[in-house]
Formats: structure tokens, sequence, C-alpha cells
């Protein structure tokens, strides 16, 4: 799919010219990520703010993977034919109009009443495929009514087998793509901005209706979930995640869905290797955005080693730390297939819904689509270690 089919890159370019410098209407969100988030922390709760913005601890990790993307310098090549560029690839057998999925990013109501639907629909908008979690704030099946592009689902995985195997078929039965499951998160990291305010989301009877409408979840319970939410508020944090699981406990994923399944978290190439022998068909290189582990290995360090060691056996996308469009093209010359984008459309949507959104992912994909035309390349398929060198120290 080329730029002109969405409007990317100097399509987007000069449509903000013209409306701002002609029609006197500059951009209503900010373009920047700095700016964006600044907004965000002036408009949004306290907490809301500090529960998206926020890492493990000192969020030495979250710096961590913003600091990885100065290690490597895109290196540009010239009178190279760039006039018509090609930013799709193909994932399991389909063709996925651009490299960027939208994490997936729970209790989004924190941040708009509209949450996961006013996602979908600026997916929709613009192409981008998006990753819904299982800590949404609608259900996986209302969202999945509302998406109209590839989506794909997200596990935690529940330490109730049952209520892990519903997820699972719900997600089939919804018309998710893919599942992908979340495994550096069997328990909630130390965050610190969290604990000052004592805040945490899902005790408010956020982001838990995929729990309280599942048949299995409900089997678990005396009585209606939304009649006792406190009770049913404590069996879900009993049952959120699975500390015990083990590399034998993957069997139980591929006998419960015939989806694709991505692993995500890998931070270690005999990790990678690991899940390619258990069967598992995808890897997202993530450290869960700095969110999980303070002092852990950036994501984008983990990256070369882990996709030199699947090759091309399985997809590798990555996660963690994606900013901008540059940052995208330096992880895909590293060795992944596609990127995951999380904080910046989670700030689009906290300071203007689907619009801000919609406007996060167009200057998203415009400045991909501009960069890999000027580092000299005509496709993501061209995307490879010569597009980039370490810097010098």
């Amino acid at each position: 799919m080329t730029g002109e089919d969405r409007n990317y890159g100097p399509d987007r370019q000069e449509t903000v010219y013209r409306e701002g410098m002609l029609e006197g209407e500059p951009p209503e969100f900010p373009v920047a990520y700095e700016d964006l988030e600044e907004r965000a922390r002036e408009e949004l709760d306290e907490e809301a703010f500090a529960y998206v913005a926020g890492g493990a601890g000192s969020e030495s990790t979250v710096e961590a993977n913003d600091r990885a993307f100065d290690a490597w310098q895109i290196v540009p090549r010239i009178l190279r034919d760039v006039s018509d560029r090609d930013l799709s690839v193909e994932l399991f057998g389909s063709e996925i109009p651009v490299p960027v999925f939208l994490a997936p990013i729970g209790v989004q109501s924190i941040l708009h009443d509209e949450a996961e639907l006013a996602v979908a629909r600026a997916a929709n908008a613009v192409g981008v495929p998006m990753i819904s979690s299982s800590v949404s704030s609608y259900t996986m099946e209302e969202i999945a009514d509302e998406l109209e592009t590839t989506g794909w689902f997200q596990l935690y995985w529940s330490a109730d087998r049952d209520v892990a195997a519903s997820f699972l078929e719900r997600a089939e039965d919804a018309g998710f793509e893919a599942i992908v499951v979340t495994l550096d998160t069997p328990k909630m990291g130390w965050r610190e901005r969290d604990i000052d305010l004592a805040y945490l989301p899902f005790l408010e009877g956020q982001g838990i209706r995929n729990y309280f409408e599942d048949e299995a979840f409900r089997d678990r319970l005396a009585d209606d979930p939304w009649t006792d939410p406190e009770t049913s508020l404590e069996s879900f944090i009993d049952c959120f995640g699975d500390a015990s699981l083990t590399w034998d406990d993957l069997s139980f994923l591929r006998e419960h869905t015939d989806l694709p399944i991505l692993l995500k978290g890998v931070l270690h190439p005999d990790d990678a290797t690991r899940a390619i022998e258990c069967g598992m068909d995808g890897l997202i290189v993530s450290n869960h955005g700095g969110r999980q582990v303070d002092g852990a290995i950036p994501a984008l360090e983990a990256l070369p080693e882990i996709a030199e060691a699947v090759g091309d056996d399985v997809p590798v996308l990555f996660d963690s730390g994606i900013r901008r469009g540059s940052d995208a093209v330096r992880a895909i010359a590293l060795g992944a297939d596609a990127v995951l984008l999380g904080r910046p459309y989670a700030y689009g949507l906290g300071i203007g819904g689907a619009d801000g959104v919609e406007a996060v992912l167009r200057n998203f994909l415009a400045d991909l689509d501009l960069t890999v035309g000027l580092s000299g390349r005509a496709s993501v398929d061209g995307l490879d270690r010569s597009t980039i060198r370490r810097a010098e120290r």
C-alpha cells in the first residue's frame, strides 16, 4: 500500500501546512512526543497520567529504553528511486499495510470514556492494526465489533485455567487473528508513582469487564459480579496472573486455540529459541515499556541477538520505547518485522479521544514514511543492518 492511500508522509505534511497557513488552523494536537506527554500531564487526572507514564522503581528502564535508540544512527543513501514507498509487511499470511501495531494498553477508561472503542475507530481511519488488552474497559467482543482493521488479542494468563481457556475461545470467536501472551507480568512490578498515590485502577472497577462478563470467571462467584463488585474484584486480583507458569505450560495455549500465538516479554535469545521449540508462532521483544523490572536491559539492546537467534523462523516484533518514525526504522533495521506503539497513542486518547489517537497515528506514520524514503529505501523490506550503524562513543 502506498503512502498516497493513507495520507502519509509528504501528503500529511502538505495537509498540515495548508490548513495552518492558508486556513488558519494549526494542528489541534501536539506533534512532538514530549509536547504530547506534557499536554497529557496538564489535562489528565494525576493518577491516570502517573499510571500511563510511570515505570518500575526509579524508572531507569524507561529511560534506558529511550537512550538505547541513540546508540544507532541511520545512514541515508542517495539517488535511489523513493518516489513510491511501500510500508506494508506480511505476517502470518496476511498483508498488514504498515509495520506498526497499537500496543495492548489496559484500563483505557481512565484516559477517556470511549476508551478502546475510540482507539478502534482511529485505527480504522488510519489502517493501523490494534492489539486489544485482557484488562480493557470494554469487552473483547465490543472492541472486535468496532474494529475494521487487523485485530489481535493480548492474554494475561489467568491462574484460573478455566478463565484463561475461556478468554482464548472468546477471542477466537470474536474474530481476532492472533493471540499475544504477555509473560513478563505474572505479578505487577513495583511502580513507585502508583504506590505514592495508592492508585490501582482495577480496584475502582476499571479494566475488569472481560472478567465480569466471562462465564468461567462468573462460575467462581456466588453472586452476579456486578451486584457484589467488592468480592468479585478480590476474585479478579486473586486469579489475574500466574507466577507458577513454566515452559511446560505452553502446550495449554495450543490446546485451546488454533490462532497464531506470540509470546510478549522476551529479552533473552535462549528464551526466544525455546519458545520456537515449544511451537510458538512469534515473539515480541519487550520489557513492558519499563513498567516491570527496574534496571532491566533495554528492549532494543536485546533485539539484535534475538532476531539473529531465531532467523526467519518466526516473526519478531518490537515493543518498548517507540516514539517516532526514526525509532521504528532503527528497530526494523535491527531485525524487527514490525513495532508496537504505546504511550504516544495513549496520550492522544487522553487529550482528544478518537481524534487525538488518529492525529498521533497520522503524524507517526508520516514521520515513518518520510524517514524510510529519506534514508534511501523504498520499502520496509529494504530496512536492514546496512541502514544503520553504531554511534561512536
